[in-house]
């Protein structure tokens, strides 16, 4: 873990990338894409303008992934009707855009609109297109990267339902769709954005991105993608 302090005042990040090669992208320094959760109250704008002013500062070029959409999924599982699902995920889908706009646009950035990467912006992206169907035939086909993909999605589904209850199958196969839309950033943002490299920052990270980028998984992030957890530095 390294902790890298911004200039001009911007606040110091503690940065845990999950491999060399990870380290490697971040020490480059080409593009950053945070991840931001719709539905984790972690993101403040407070936090989310934290984390942009440290990466505006240390990156060439910084996105914000927002699995919006996506969060359907999550709630198909947990019961909702597909419609008030789709409801729900579009209406936070579009606050957390909000909040990113408010947080970029607070640091002087002109096209923060265009920052943000949703599924309005990838749906017709076409390597992400391609990154995504070659996800879904791979769960389709590879029983380890299956289970690999079900236990993330179980672990999530886990924090969302009542104290001691775990989700049954078919709930984990719903809801896997969403881990599956988010894997595309995982494995190959620079062809996503256009990039030699990219890392990935997100603050907590599933168990299963430590197997992925430990190559552990029949399907590896290529050469230019990077992890890295960031976090607030402890100040003393």
């Amino acid at each position: 873990m390294s902790t890298v302090q911004g200039d001009g005042g911007t606040a110091a990040m503690a940065v845990t990338p999950l491999s060399g090669r990870c380290a490697e992208a971040v020490e480059r320094a080409e593009h950053a894409c945070f991840g931001i959760s719709p539905f984790n109250s972690y993101f403040s704008t407070a936090r989310i303008r934290e984390l942009a002013a440290w990466g505006l500062d240390r990156f060439e070029r910084v996105d914000f992934f927002v699995p919006d959409a996506q969060s359907a999924f999550t709630f198909e599982a947990l019961g909702y009707a597909p419609e008030k699902a789709a409801w729900k995920a579009r209406r936070q889908g579009q606050y957390t855009r909000n909040k990113i706009v408010t947080a970029l646009g607070s640091l002087g950035v002109a096209d923060a609109d265009r920052r943000v990467l949703g599924w309005a912006e990838l749906e017709n992206n076409a390597a992400f297109g391609r990154l995504h169907e070659s996800g879904l035939r791979r769960y389709s086909e590879d029983a380890d990267f299956r289970g690999a993909c079900r236990e993330a999605t179980g672990w999530v589904l886990s924090g969302k339902l009542p104290a001691g209850q775990a989700p049954d199958e078919g709930q984990v196969e719903q809801a896997v769709r969403y881990f599956l839309a988010e894997l595309p950033l995982f494995i190959d943002t620079p062809a996503i954005v256009g990039t030699g490299t990219s890392v990935f920052c997100y603050h907590e990270p599933p168990a299963v991105l430590r197997r992925l980028y430990g190559g552990e998984l029949s399907w590896r992030p290529t050469a230019g993608q990077g992890f890295a957890v960031v976090v607030p530095a402890v100040q003393d």
